[in-house]
């Protein structure tokens, strides 16, 4: 008796444990995934191979995909920045790159983007810290440590008002309240 309880014990245990697994299976249950950017351009935290740097007399952006988009997004935006970088001994770190108002139907950004003010689906590229439109390679000089520079992808729910003249503040302030998600990828470089 004792033993048949134990296997009808065992059995509707191991019944709910496979229940659990497909429900969980077919999404139920599971959490999804969050809000991702990846490049294959270098491994996430790896270095930065110089076509993408100013090793490169002319440096290109590298490829960029995003998923698990959170729902409702309207726009993306995306900024680039050397967090140990600082100029005129100011609170602002170098800006090397800023998209704006990227469609929510664009999950990827292909290597080399045209240095253009608006892209064809109506992205707006702004000013780098070097004051030109579109993207600027790591730069960190061979004397010191390595950079990280750092990618950050934002969701949002509305398109922001702005033109390629904003500046990363005004940017900032715009998307103040409209943050869906935020999604980074980091590279290291020095000369």
């Amino acid at each position: 008796m004792r033993f048949t309880r134990r296997f009808c014990f065992s059995a509707i245990a191991f019944v709910a444990a496979v229940s659990t697994m497909t429900a969980q299976e077919k999404g139920k249950g599971m959490p999804m995934p969050g809000f991702t950017l990846t490049t294959n351009s270098f491994q996430d935290g790896g270095e930065i191979p110089p076509k993408y740097t100013q090793s490169s007399p002319n440096p290109i952006s590298p490829s960029l995909a995003w998923s698990h988009v959170p729902a409702n997004t309207a726009a993306f935006v995306l900024i680039m920045h050397d967090p140990e970088a600082v100029d005129n001994k100011m609170t602002e770190d170098h800006l090397h790159w800023m998209l704006l108002n990227i469609p929510a139907t664009v999950h990827e950004l292909p290597e080399g983007v045209a240095a253009t003010p608006t892209l064809a689906d109506g992205t707006i590229q702004c000013k780098n810290v070097g004051g030109t439109v579109g993207y600027r390679g790591p730069g960190a000089g061979a004397a010191g440590p390595h950079h990280h520079y750092t990618l950050e992808m934002f969701a949002l729910d509305t398109k922001l008002g702005l033109g390629p003249d904003a500046t990363r503040t005004e940017v900032l302030k715009a998307m103040e309240g409209h943050v869906l998600g935020k999604a980074v990828v980091v590279g290291r470089f020095h000369r």
